[in-house]
């Protein structure tokens, strides 16, 4: 048995971005989507996901690249002193993460703060992920966890990319992003133990982490055809390149118009379905 939840990431981000994600869920393979409590076009979002009962909405809780819902002098770990934003990029939060620097209880109520604001709004959201995947690591997962059964969130992301051969063999250019991933994975183990500890569901894994920013209809293809048995999500960041989205810092733009491309396409749903791939979204976990 093959099940695949397909996620697009960003949701509220911008205008483009919110039409992109609705676009790819009504005329596409886009089963799940995860609001960013504490982006620009957040109230547009909260309206368009309550547009169909068909898909499930998540909360993308932002630690990086963002500004926190709570007063920035309360979460000194994750926000650099006289600043109002979170840190730039994975790297600076990975090492603060795994050197010990990050407090699990800011992590905890900024967690907590973005979920409810999304409950406030009358959203009850199906599962929790994270931008940048930043819950990969320990002392994040845990106020990630703890702030889920809080707010009474029952799944959230397996961050941890099952990579096969050919996925690079399509794209040589992804080498140095797969090399990133599979150092990474030693921490899988100990977030199927905390998830379970914490009694939330998750998927087997993901797929399209390594894709990001370079995912086209052969690649994808090449993802369909050597999809593994279990319950896996694809994680995807469709979108409309427009002035918004180029004012913000991100290396995720042009590729976004060529995602929504392949969510949308025929042969897509075909590859998905000559595989006996079926599509869930995270309340059928």
């Amino acid at each position: 048995m093959r099940r695949l939840i397909v996620n697009a990431d960003d949701f509220g981000l911008t205008h483009g971005v919110n039409r992109a994600i609705v676009e790819a869920h009504h005329h596409g393979i886009v089963t799940s989507t995860t609001l960013m409590a504490n982006a620009s076009a957040f109230d547009e979002a909260v309206q368009l996901a309550k547009s169909s009962s068909r898909w499930s909405v998540g909360c993308h809780l932002v630690l990086v690249d963002g500004e926190p819902l709570l007063d920035p002098g309360r979460l000194p770990s994750l926000v650099p002193r006289a600043s109002k934003r979170f840190r730039n990029g994975i790297t600076a939060f990975a090492a603060r993460a795994l050197s010990g620097w990050l407090d699990t209880d800011q992590v905890e109520a900024e967690a907590t703060a973005q979920i409810r604001k999304l409950q406030s709004h009358h959203l009850d959201p199906s599962h929790i992920d994270s931008h940048k995947h930043t819950h990969m690591f320990p002392s994040a997962l845990t106020g990630m966890l703890r702030a889920a059964r809080t707010c009474g969130v029952g799944a959230i992301r397996n961050p941890f990319e099952v990579v096969a051969a050919n996925f690079v063999r399509a794209q040589p250019g992804l080498w140095k992003r797969r090399a990133q991933v599979r150092t990474l994975r030693g921490l899988a183990g100990g977030f199927r133990n905390a998830v379970a500890k914490a009694g939330l569901r998750t998927p087997d894994g993901t797929l399209g982490i390594v894709a990001t920013g370079s995912l086209d209809a052969h690649l994808f293809g090449a993802i369909a055809e050597h999809m593994p048995e279990g319950t896996w999500e694809f994680v995807c960041h469709p979108g409309y390149l427009d002035d918004d989205l180029r004012s913000i810092p991100t290396r995720l733009r042009e590729s976004r118009e060529r995602e929504l491309a392949v969510l949308t396409s025929p042969e897509t749903r075909e590859a998905l379905a000559s595989r006996g791939v079926e599509l869930i979204s995270y309340r059928d976990l």
